[in-house]
């Protein structure tokens, strides 16, 4: 989003002290994941000579190996070389993208919601000559390329789902937690924070109003009784919430005219998150 605020205008020191900070649960995970310090300082190099010709160096003209190595102190070696290592952008695993349709489907739809607006639970498939919702006509509503038992075993095994008394297939209210160290996860991890720094950026370079909505509500102090009942009104409320959220997407989605020339580049993102730590004995705790 075009800013009217220089970069350079930006207190130097303090936002450097504030990507310490910012950085140091991300370095934690990668010292923990085996990656070393030049692996990172090599993967930040080329990351500084991409964001230099894609974001910065808008005219094609201007993106010289001077140009390039002034502006982000990358020598012109270097940059030849990594030109010449250019990488596409990164896929999206086909499992995010197909479990995410079917869950939000779930939540959102009327014909898979009780009169409280929660998700029904499912036979695995229709009787027949009855007209009711079944698990399999779920899925075949988003995809027919996957079967239906396919997905339910899968979501079985991450937790996703389960199944009651009578065999119907109940939507864990938690829906869709990637299995640790996935591509799934990965993928979550990179884009919900990819997403929450960009717009938090955003709002820093903003010249008035913020343009995106960044709030949290923070306690320290607290007892681990007070810790545990704050932290379940937060998941309750957050999950309330998104389902909410995903109900208004899918009903604009549905009322909007196919229109061809209607611009469909556009995405949102909005996440909530909950997050608790013991800061005894810790120097970098917030002040």
């Amino acid at each position: 989003m075009p800013s009217s605020k220089s970069p350079a205008a930006l207190p130097l020191s303090t936002l450097l002290r504030a990507t310490r900070r910012l950085l140091r649960p991300l370095v934690r995970l990668l010292m923990r994941s085996g990656v070393t310090f030049p692996v990172l300082a090599d993967l930040l190099r080329g990351l500084f000579v991409e964001v230099a010709i894609t974001d910065l160096l808008v005219d094609p003209k201007t993106r010289t190996d001077s140009r390039i190595s002034l502006l982000t102190g990358v020598h012109r070696k270097e940059i030849r070389r990594l030109r010449l290592e250019e990488t596409g952008p990164d896929a999206v695993p086909p499992v995010v993208t197909l479990s995410s349709q079917i869950i939000a489907l779930w939540l959102g739809s009327p014909g898979f919601l009780d009169p409280d607006g929660r998700p029904l639970s499912l036979p695995r498939t229709a009787r027949p000559g009855v007209a009711e919702p079944s698990f399999e006509a779920l899925v075949e509503s988003v995809t027919t390329d996957v079967r239906a038992r396919a997905v339910l075993d899968d979501w079985i095994s991450q937790g996703i789902v389960g199944l009651d008394g009578d065999g119907r297939v109940r939507l864990n209210t938690d829906a869709f937690i990637p299995r640790t160290g996935s591509a799934e996860s990965l993928f979550y991890f990179a884009r919900n924070l990819h997403d929450h720094i960009a717009a938090a950026a955003a709002n820093i370079e903003a010249a008035s109003t913020p343009p995106f909505v960044d709030r949290s509500v923070h306690y320290d102090r607290l007892t681990p009784q007070a810790t545990a009942a704050l932290q379940a009104a937060a998941r309750e409320a957050a999950q309330r919430t998104l389902v909410e959220v995903n109900r208004v997407a899918l009903g604009l989605v549905r009322a909007e005219a196919p229109n061809p020339a209607a611009p469909t580049t556009l995405r949102v993102n909005f996440g909530v998150y909950v997050y608790v730590e013991d800061m005894a004995g810790r120097s970098d705790a917030p002040t």
